[in-house]
C-alpha cells in the first residue's frame, strides 16, 4: 500500500479502471523555458499541449475518463498568450480538484536580468509588452503570476540553466525513472533540394543509394512503400552502409547518454526526402527500438512535398 500512496501523491487520483492519471500544468514567466519544460515531458511519455487556453484544460479531465483514450499522463503549457482567458487558470485547478483530479502545477521563473537577455538574444517581443518595454512588460507579468507561484507544487528558478540543464533538471525532479538518463533521438527526414535541416546534431547524406524517382511506378510512392524500400536497398551498397553505421550508433548512444546528453538530431537526407531518406531512418529506428537508453521519434520534413 506504500507504493500506491507515493505514486497518488505524485500522480494524482486513480481514474476508472483502477488507471492512475497524471497532469502537470506548466506556467511561468515569458521567457522562462516553458518549450523546453514541455519537451522534456514529451520525451517521457507525456501527452502535451502547448499554449492551451485554461478553459479548455478541464476537457482533458474528460479524455482521461474516457476508457478508451490511451491517455493516462499529460502535460499542458498555459501563460499568458492565452489574453484574458488566462485570468480563469485558477478556477479551472479548483474545478480539476473538486472532479477528483488534481494537477501538478510547474512554474517556471528566472530573474529580471536574464529574462531581458532571453528576450534580446530571441529579439522576440513580451506578450505583456508588444508596442512597449521589455522590463515592463516582465514585472507586469510577475505581478499577473503571485497567485499562480504561490500556489504550485514546483517551483523552477532557470536563471542559470541552459536548455538542456532545464530538460535533465526535469527529467530527474519529477519524471523519475520514466525520462531520466534516456537520450530523446529524432531522425529527421528531408530533402537537399529543400535545403538541409538547421537543427541537426548528425545528418546523413544517403543519395548514393539507388534512387527510386527514375522508376516510373515508384516515383508516386514513399519510403513508407515497401516496394520503395526493397528498391532502395537492393544490392551491396545499403547493406554495407547498413553494416557500418548500426554499429557506430550503438557506439554513439550510450556515449550520448553517459555525457548528460538528452537530444539528439539525426538528420537523413536524399534528393527529395521521400524515398531513400525515409527508408534509412526507418531502419535505423527499428534497429533503435529495444534500447532502453534511448527514445526514438522519426519526424518527415519533406514526404509530403511534390516529387
Amino acid at each position: 500500500m506504500a507504493d500506491a500512496e507515493k505514486r497518488e501523491a505524485q500522480s494524482g487520483e486513480p481514474g476508472q479502471g483502477g488507471r492512475e492519471m497524471t497532469l502537470v500544468l506548466i506556467t511561468g514567466h515569458s521567457g522562462a523555458g516553458k518549450s523546453e519544460a514541455i519537451a522534456a515531458f514529451e520525451d517521457g511519455g507525456y501527452f502535451c499541449v502547448d499554449n492551451l487556453p485554461p478553459r479548455m484544460i478541464g476537457s482533458l479531465g474528460e479524455l482521461f475518463r474516457h476508457e478508451g483514450s490511451g491517455v493516462e499522463r499529460a502535460a499542458v503549457v498555459s501563460d499568458v498568450r492565452g489574453g484574458d482567458y488566462f485570468d480563469d487558470l485558477v478556477q479551472v485547478l479548483d474545478d480539476l480538484e473538486a472532479e477528483g483530479l488534481k494537477p501538478k502545477l510547474l512554474f517556471l521563473e528566472a530573474d529580471e536580468e536574464t529574462l531581458v537577455d532571453r528576450y534580446k538574444e530571441t529579439r522576440r517581443r513580451h506578450p505583456m509588452a508588444p508596442e512597449g518595454n521589455i522590463v515592463d512588460g516582465i514585472r507586469a507579468e510577475r505581478e499577473l503570476l503571485t497567485p499562480l507561484r504561490a500556489r504550485a507544487d514546483v517551483v523552477m528558478d532557470t536563471s542559470g540553466l541552459t536548455g538542456g540543464l532545464l530538460r535533465r533538471r526535469i527529467a530527474e525532479d519529477m519524471l523519475g525513472s520514466d525520462g531520466g538518463g534516456k537520450l530523446a533521438l529524432t531522425l529527421l527526414t528531408f530533402g537537399f533540394k529543400n535545403g538541409p535541416p538547421r537543427d541537426s546534431d548528425l545528418t546523413l547524406d544517403v543519395r548514393f543509394l539507388p534512387n527510386p524517382h527514375y522508376v516510373d511506378e515508384l516515383r508516386p510512392l514513399t519510403g513508407f512503400d515497401q516496394a520503395v524500400r526493397e528498391y532502395v536497398e537492393a544490392g551491396t551498397q545499403a547493406g554495407e552502409f547498413y553494416g557500418r553505421l548500426l554499429p557506430l550508433l550503438e557506439f554513439l548512444v550510450p556515449a550520448y547518454v553517459a555525457e548528460g546528453k538528452s537530444h539528439l538530431t539525426i538528420a537523413v537526407g536524399c534528393t527529395g526526402g521521400r524515398h531513400r531518406s525515409v527508408t534509412v531512418a526507418d531502419r535505423i529506428r527499428r534497429a533503435l527500438a529495444n534500447r532502453e537508453d534511448v527514445i526514438v521519434r522519426v519526424k518527415h520534413r519533406d514526404v509530403e512535398l511534390d516529387s
